[in-house]
């Protein structure tokens, strides 16, 4: 059995009729997990400023590069970071924690400097601009962080706070923090083990959307999903019930259903 065969048939808890050679760039991308238990040890010198390297290197909308990041690596205020994202482990654990920004400040203060408005800045679409490049930037961060053994996971519950995280790390205004990865050495005695994830039917539509095939492909993930957590010790749940309940209602959103009112709290208009 292909490394690729058997990473597919994890992804996906079952066979996948994929025709593809495979090759490390695949390989690595069909093996991502994410690694929730870390060992305490630094990272070597110079990995932070190569990972900060390959972040540029993603694309950026008409190149503005709306993002920046935050690398907390000091102890104390990581633990401090835990506490406000639900007591999470791993972030004590790990030694960096990078907080990813959406931040239009530095098109702002340029534009002050030039004498310019900058008044597209108050626009929804600026906004989405720098969280998407944000995104785009980390991702190439978990990419070529795994390419050096490293494990990272993300941290949403970072929007939980936003108003504390803020303060924190004492952001200008205009600049909201939108996520966090959490990267480090893997603890070889805890494996993450690869998440199963949707059918491509679910997902992958052609030429037009297609609601027919979503419920057989749910119904086929719920069984899958029930045989992983049984599989990783943990109680068995359907993924349908539990994301349903994920958004039931604000109480389910961990203080995120005040986003918007901190967002703008940080300088950002976004009522366009």
């Amino acid at each position: 059995m292909s490394e690729l065969f058997q990473l597919l048939h994890a992804r996906y808890g079952s066979e996948q009729d994929v025709r593809v050679d495979g090759n490390a760039v695949l390989e690595s991308l069909l093996g991502h997990r994410s690694v929730r238990a870390f060992l305490p040890d630094a990272l070597p010198p110079g990995t932070l400023e190569t990972l900060i390297a390959t972040a540029q290197s993603a694309p950026s909308s008409s190149n503005l590069q709306a993002w920046s990041v935050v690398a907390v690596e000091d102890q104390q205020r990581r633990y401090r970071f835990a506490d406000w994202t639900g007591g999470q482990q791993h972030i004590r654990d790990a030694p960096l924690l990078l907080v990813w920004l959406a931040d239009l400040s530095r098109l702002e203060r340029l534009g002050a400097q030039l004498g310019e408005p900058v008044a597209g800045l108050d626009y929804l679409d600026s906004f989405l601009m720098g969280v998407i490049d944000a995104a785009l930037a980390a991702q190439n961060v978990v990419n070529a962080a795994e390419s050096l053994g490293l494990g990272t996971v993300y941290i949403g519950a970072i929007r939980n706070q936003i108003d504390q995280v803020a303060a924190e790390l004492a952001l200008p205004a205009k600049v909201a923090p939108v996520f966090g990865l959490v990267i480090g050495r893997p603890d070889p005695t805890r494996p993450a083990a690869i998440k199963p994830r949707l059918p491509q039917s679910a997902v992958l539509h052609r030429e037009r959307y297609a609601v027919s095939p979503e419920q057989a492909a749910v119904d086929v993930y719920d069984t899958v999903m029930r045989r992983f957590y049984t599989a990783q010790g943990l109680p068995p749940q359907a993924w349908s019930a539990h994301s349903v309940a994920r958004v039931r209602g604000p109480e389910t959103l961990y203080g995120r259903d005040r986003l918007r009112e901190q967002i703008e709290a940080l300088g950002f208009f976004i009522d366009n």
